[in-house]
């Protein structure tokens, strides 16, 4: 008899409750709204002293890692709640490009150097492939001449901070480059939390590390998998606040959450979110035990984009005049959750792998 996969549990283990509150902690003391906002207004919006705290001090960089390379042997699940309190707090830390997208290439390739490197949290890194890419989707390579890279590649996540970039190359391997040897020159962000840049490399001295294909996918999933769950938390956070700022704003003597229109409406955010929950929890979990990763991951962004949008707009509005002030938060979380929305791609983009995966085309 065909042994009956088992279920995937979808509920928060002991374990990662008191890493969510053990986070949570941390970023209350390092990633205040006041702060955060005061960041994205200078030239330095990452906040490097939260990622120490966060990377060296908890161990948190090498989740992903085994403890043979480093790092602490967990799985994606800890890392999704991890990334859920980093979405609540908008925190300006390369955790997603660092922890779990460069990580994931680099235990695609087997570099144990970098890997441990990367596990301590004394090196950043990020992979060179644009924040828009899907899995799976065609990314841009640049030329190898005499073992050295020459060429641009744009729209790249937090490669402002990264200590080492993982490039893509014409010949199909993944390179391993130091950040003094290119020039990485800013770009306009629209999430000033997560700011991207263009990288560009004249003659840069590289070190082949593995097959460029295999790593980036794997990446990528991982990216778009982990990804749900900071979306999970930026939409938990908006739905909170909001029903507390219902419950204290008062019209007519009465407070504005007590009105029929605006608890519809909330209820229908709440069940949303509730979704979301379900969806992110089953990516990080498939991702962990690796059944049908790439199905749990497609479903995953094909409905969280449009949840932490749409919860950060209906925050904003409900937030009325207060919300459209550059002092309130809320103008972080509406901007990462649009940005989030065409990372790693968009809803349609997985919408379609969907499709494919349990071949159901379009007519």
């Amino acid at each position: 008899m065909k042994p009956q996969p088992t279920q995937p549990d979808l509920l928060y283990s002991e374990e990662e409750e008191a890493l969510r509150a053990a986070v949570r902690d941390l970023l209350a003391d390092h990633c205040d709204a006041p702060g955060v906002i005061a960041r994205t207004e200078s030239d330095a919006p990452h906040d490097l002293a939260a990622w120490k705290a966060l990377a060296d001090g908890m161990g948190l960089a090498g989740l992903l890692i085994p403890e043979a390379r480093g790092g602490q042997g967990a799985t994606h699940r800890e890392v999704a709640v991890v990334l859920e309190e980093l979405g609540r707090a908008v925190a300006p830390v390369p955790y997603l490009t660092s922890a779990v997208v460069a990580t994931e290439a680099l235990l695609a390739c087997g570099d144990e150097e970098l890997l441990e490197k990367l596990a301590s949290g004394r090196t950043i890194g990020a992979l060179a492939v644009g924040l828009h890419t899907a899995p799976g989707a065609a990314f841009k390579a640049v030329h190898v001449e005499k073992g050295n890279l020459h060429g641009e590649l744009t729209g790249i996540a937090d490669a402002a901070v990264a200590d080492v970039l993982l490039v893509p190359a014409e010949d199909g391997a993944l390179y391993a480059v130091e950040a003094g040897a290119v020039t990485v020159t800013p770009q306009i962000s629209f999430d000033l939390t997560r700011p991207l840049a263009t990288v560009t490399l004249d003659g840069a001295a590289a070190r082949p590390i593995g097959d460029a294909e295999d790593a980036v996918r794997r990446a990528l999933r991982a990216g778009a998998g982990l990804l749900a769950s900071e979306q999970l938390g930026v939409a938990d956070w908006l739905l909170t606040e909001t029903v507390r700022y219902l419950k204290e704003r008062k019209q007519f003597n009465r407070p504005v959450g007590g009105f029929q229109a605006l608890k519809h409406r909330l209820a229908q955010l709440w069940l949303e979110v509730v979704n979301l929950r379900a969806a992110a929890r089953g990516a990080a979990d498939a991702l962990a035990t690796g059944e049908d990763a790439d199905l749990a991951v497609a479903v995953a962004q094909a409905y969280a984009a449009g949840v932490a949008v749409h919860t950060a707009e209906e925050a904003l509005q409900l937030h009325a005049g207060i919300g459209m002030t550059w002092e309130h938060p809320i103008h972080l979380y509406l901007k990462r959750a649009k940005s989030d929305s065409i990372a790693y791609g968009t809803a349609g983009a997985h919408r379609s792998a969907v499709a494919e995966l349990v071949d159901l085309q379009a007519p």
